[in-house]
């Protein structure tokens, strides 16, 4: 199922219980949900099982929604190493199935998500929630209940706030300091 997008951006909340996406189309400015959920893996006891599930939604997704690029919440750091190992599996396989179909990556922080959507890189879950609800205009009753899918849907839209901003050029303290950092524009 194809849209008529200038851009889509699938969004990626990684996790071996729940993984969220959320799919962002853009048209010039405007920005319309296409599409957010979660994938329910609690059901599948072994760990390998729900990697491959992962894998397939992920490709499933991509495949019916085509989209441009793939933005994923890059795992924190915790202090269960054992935890932590198979949400960086989950994330790999995620993004193993974008880059199968050359599909650019780019992973945020947590904070740098939560920075992006609220203005506070320690909000909660449900302030983000919240905040995404008001920019995209979603009703109450359509947001969904499982707080992975809207923190995917976060990483979508921040990165669209990422990939817009103009490229910062380097401010120079004086037109010495400008020569000594561009010989090669000065004759």
């Amino acid at each position: 199922m194809a849209t008529n997008h200038e851009r889509i951006i699938i969004g990626i909340d990684p996790g071996t219980n729940v993984m969220g996406y959320g799919i962002l189309g853009i048209d010039g400015k405007r920005l319309d949900v296409i599409a957010i959920g979660v994938l329910k893996l609690n059901k599948f006891e072994s760990h390998y099982l729900r990697l491959k599930r992962i894998y397939d939604r992920v490709t499933g997704l991509i495949e019916q929604y085509l989209p441009d690029e793939l933005a994923i919440e890059a795992p924190f750091f915790g202090k269960n190493v054992q935890s932590m190992l198979k949400l960086g599996r989950a994330q790999g396989v995620a993004m193993a199935a974008a880059l199968e179909r050359d599909i650019p990556i780019t992973e945020y922080a947590p904070l740098k998500i939560k920075q992006a959507i609220t203005g506070s890189g320690s909000a909660s879950k449900e302030q983000v929630a919240e905040m995404l609800r008001r920019i995209l205009s979603i009703p109450r009753e359509q947001m969904p209940h499982f707080l992975d899918a809207t923190d995917a849907l976060a990483a979508a839209l921040c990165h669209y706030y990422e990939s817009a901003k103009p490229i910062q050029s380097h401010s120079y303290s004086s037109w010495k300091d400008y020569i000594a950092h561009n010989p090669d524009k000065v004759k």
